[in-house]
């Protein structure tokens, strides 16, 4: 039995608003920098990731007013977000080895196993990747502090994989987990505005300095 409020429910719609923020300023930004493939990895990671919490987030307010329990949307949450971070983490990775190249988008196959753990490890290495980039561009527009802006919410993501293994039918680990994922994904779209401002979608290339 979940123990879940209507507060708490609506608390999970706010690192959704955040990350998807976050994203749309990055796509604008980085537009002019990726090939069209990289580009289209980017904005289906982009958009998987926040459709995949949104629906998260409705099947607990589902739950909580005493609707519905919705099971699919809560059983859909890890596969549909770690494929989406995964895509979004190679398609900045592409953009920084290739940029404006032509290559063919990687496909991923479907996993074949059960449970949560490998979802946890492809949210994590695509979330690395998308951080990692991040990070390298804060170095090259002058802005090395941000990098422990984007390292902190690097953190707080890897803070979440762990919380995902404990359990979420405790009101308790909800806010928790709600707390930690509301600081990460407002540090992300921090780091992302101060991007944007700092001239991120006026850098020529992402490979020069």
């Amino acid at each position: 039995m979940n123990d879940f409020s209507v507060a708490m429910a609506l608390v999970d719609y706010i690192p959704v608003v955040l990350f998807a923020a976050a994203g749309v300023i990055l796509m604008r930004d980085l537009y002019s920098k990726m090939s069209k493939g990289a580009f289209a990895l980017f904005a289906a990671g982009v958009i998987d990731v926040t459709i995949a919490g949104a629906l998260k987030a409705t099947w607990k307010l589902l739950y909580a007013a005493n609707v519905c329990d919705f099971a699919a949307l809560n059983a859909m949450f890890f596969p549909v977000q770690s494929i989406g971070f995964l895509l979004a983490g190679i398609a900045m990775l592409a953009m920084l080895l290739h940029p404006q190249a032509e290559h063919t988008a990687l496909a991923i196959a479907p996993p074949v196993f059960s449970g949560t753990f490998v979802f946890v490890g492809l949210m994590v290495a695509g979330l690395g990747m998308m951080d990692a980039v991040l990070c390298i561009l804060s170095a090259k527009l002058k802005k090395p502090w941000l990098i422990a802006v984007f390292a902190v919410s690097f953190l707080c993501s890897l803070g979440m994989g762990y919380l995902s293994s404990k359990d979420f039918a405790e009101a308790a680990m909800n806010w928790i987990a709600e707390g930690v994922n509301v600081v990460g994904q407002g540090l992300l779209l921090l780091g992302t505005v101060l991007l944007h401002k700092a001239g991120l979608k006026e850098m020529k290339s992402c490979r020069e300095a």
